[in-house]
């Protein structure tokens, strides 16, 4: 819903600066900026990836090390379940709900963590871009910057790749 009012929106700007440059008789300049192509290639929101992973590399090798031994002692259960003493067999599947529920509760923590710090680690870098969209804007005296999510966007306007060289120059 709310993408499709976006693109709405979007489009009438869009409509209007075009009915305005015809009826103005005067040109107008238009850039585009590919956001998703800016942090996947811009230097900065590769920096803050690299960043993000190296920061939550521990935590995921611990969930990967849990997650295993809960596969082990279910294996373990499935294998000699039927052949174990009733308490033997009991503590076991007590242990293993209890450790697929820790895993379940530290996979949920370090997801909710991993995408807060990744909208703070990328609304750095959009920051950044839009402060370099601004200068580009200004020097080459666009009239209009449009960013995701736009319907369509020829290649003649679009700037993105004078943003990413921009934010690797700084």
């Amino acid at each position: 819903m709310r993408q499709s009012m976006t693109l709405t929106v979007g489009a009438l700007v869009l409509a209007l600066a075009a009915t305005l440059a015809f009826a103005q008789g005067g040109e107008y300049k238009i850039g585009f900026v590919n956001t998703e192509r800016l942090f996947r290639e811009a230097t900065p929101a590769k920096r803050a990836q690299q960043k993000l992973e190296k920061e939550f590399a521990g935590r995921d090798a611990d969930i990967q090390k849990l997650s295993k031994q809960v596969r082990d002692l279910q294996a373990l259960l499935e294998k000699d379940g039927v052949t174990m003493a009733e308490s033997d067999r009991r503590n076991k599947e007590r242990d293993l709900a209890n450790m697929s529920r820790d895993l379940q509760r530290l996979q949920r923590e370090f997801r909710e963590d991993l995408n807060l710090r990744r909208n703070e680690e990328l609304g750095s870098v959009q920051e950044r871009a839009n402060k370099v969209i601004q200068q580009i804007a200004e020097a080459e005296k666009f009239d209009l910057i449009l960013q995701d999510p736009v319907v369509f966007a020829s290649t003649r306007i679009d700037i993105t790749e004078k943003v990413i060289k921009a934010l690797a120059d700084k």
